[in-house]
């Protein structure tokens, strides 16, 4: 199956892509969930709140995976398995992502500006992700 070298995977990870996180659940069931990430220095940096599942999974179970797809015109796949470490709302690390991760993915900075705005009462949570193993998929390749 054809895969992708380190540059293609950073450039891949490098785009305003969803990922669908999965987390273990407390009956051992998988729990997905979708996500906005930054991917820098080896690691996912990723947004939540204190009121979801993957954030009660991810206290009593740190292992998450992610999946990051292309999308169907773009035929290439990151899967990653991996350990979570999470920053809550007070924690300088979470502050400082946060900003990074709304403009990240909302480019207008005025439309960035107002979403921060209307999310700042949020418990956020920064979830940094690890990666153990990562595996690739390029079927355009």
């Amino acid at each position: 199956m054809p895969t992708m070298n380190p540059p293609e995977i950073d450039s891949f990870l490098a785009e305003p892509r969803h990922a669908i996180v999965g987390t273990v659940a407390g009956d051992g069931a998988p729990q997905l969930s979708p996500v906005w990430y930054i991917y820098e220095g080896g690691r996912f940096y990723i947004g939540i709140t204190s009121d979801t599942a993957k954030y009660r999974n991810l206290r009593r179970d740190q292992r998450i995976s992610l999946c990051i797809d292309g999308g169907r015109a773009d035929v290439r796949t990151v899967m990653v398995a991996g350990t979570a470490e999470l920053y809550e709302k007070d924690h300088p690390l979470q502050g400082a992502m946060r900003g990074r991760l709304i403009s990240h993915y909302i480019a207008d900075a005025e439309e960035a500006r107002r979403y921060a705005e209307s999310s700042q009462d949020w418990d956020a949570v920064l979830v940094v992700v690890t990666p153990q193993k990562i595996i690739t998929q390029n079927f355009a390749a």
